[in-house]
């Protein structure tokens, strides 16, 4: 009848959230050991999927050498519920017959070899062990201070929805940002805790992983510039316990004298607002040319008036509705609405229709 025996590999992710990027770094990682490389043709690649298994838009399938092999993604809320499950899951599932050798295809109509044909062999641990690199000297990052609470839910909120620090495969980026951390981190960063043990798995081969694009590990001192004074020379943070001689402690009050002086001649931000005002007259024969020649006669610093329209509110009365746009130190609401009302033979009160920050 054509029945074959399929060996075939699956992964459930069951948590609070759905953690596809969980999902997915898993089968990086298996690809990986099974040293496949993540590109089209010879190597292996995901591309979006319909399958009613998985929710919409979060399914993707799995080609191996132009062949699909399974498919990974977030399971569709209906298939939680009819296993009563309470909370989402990520689901893997893929056919391993293609890394095991074609003799594993055979039909059962003849007998089944019960050894495989391909072995791969992974680097012995004693081997690769004295190729890890110690522990990297400094413990601050792009993220903060490894050492620190701050640090830590930093990284911890850069991993949420990432699986590496950079791309979409281990590079040596993760490697020295896990150096970078001095002790595992507790269950409280659940998703650093997740990249964390990750990356461990990577410590025998971490010597083959490619190299970073981006320094995410800041050298433990500052390199020395050879450029005149700037802002980067002055050292706000110096050590009290060094005994500074009286040459050093007087290029210092210099510099900080500089670095005061050049930030004064910055000119201070104005807060400013656009205000549009509705400004209603007594009745229909009010002159709305005269009560609008009123209220741009208001002169005030900080105060310029922009476009202005009539608008109907009933029975042939028109209100006006005109913009300004204010200083905020110079010109408030109330001294504004107070200037306009002292027209008192053409208006009859004056509201803010709209108040915006510039």
């Amino acid at each position: 009848v054509g029945a074959r025996n399929c060996r075939r590999f699956c992964a459930i992710y069951y948590n609070k959230t759905p953690g596809f990027e969980v999902i997915h770094g898993l089968l990086d990682r298996t690809m990986q050991l099974l040293e496949v490389k993540a590109a089209r043709g010879e190597g292996y690649h995901i591309q979006a999927a319909d399958d009613s298994t998985f929710f919409p838009g979060r399914c993707a399938e799995i080609f191996v050498r132009g062949k699909s092999v399974g498919r990974l993604g977030v399971l569709h809320p209906d298939v939680i519920n009819r296993f009563e499950l309470t909370m989402p899951c990520s689901a893997l599932e893929m056919d391993i017959e293609p890394f095991l050798g074609h003799t594993a295809e055979t039909l059962l109509t003849h007998d089944v070899p019960m050894q495989e044909t391909i072995k791969h062999q992974f680097p012995a641990h004693s081997q690769s062990q004295a190729a890890l690199p110690s522990r990297t000297p400094t413990t601050k990052t792009v993220f903060g201070d490894m050492s620190s609470q701050a640090g830590l839910k930093a990284l911890n909120d850069f991993l949420a929805d990432r699986s590496y620090i950079e791309g979409f495969a281990a590079t040596q980026a993760d490697a020295a940002v896990f150096d970078a951390i001095p002790s595992p981190p507790s269950q409280v960063f659940c998703h650093l805790r997740r990249w964390y043990s990750h990356i461990k798995s990577f410590q025998t081969e971490r010597v083959r992983l490619p190299s970073a694009k981006t320094q995410f590990v800041l050298p433990p001192t500052p390199p020395a510039s050879t450029n005149n004074t700037s802002e980067d020379d002055i050292d706000l943070f110096a050590s009290d316990d060094e005994e500074e001689s009286t040459e050093a402690a007087r290029i210092r009050e210099q510099r900080l004298a500089e670095y005061v002086a050049k930030k004064s001649k910055k000119p201070a931000l104005v807060a400013k607002s656009s205000i549009l005002l509705d400004v209603k007259p007594w009745d229909d024969d009010t002159d709305m040319a005269k009560l609008e020649e009123c209220v741009r006669s208001v002169a005030m610093e900080g105060l310029l008036w922009g476009q202005s329209k009539l608008v109907p509110v009933g029975y042939g009365i028109k209100k006006l509705q005109i913009g300004c746009v204010v200083e905020d130190d110079k010109v408030g609401t109330d001294l504004l609405e107070g200037a306009i009302t002292a027209f008192e033979e053409y208006v009859q009160s004056v509201d803010v229709a709209a108040f915006n920050k510039i």
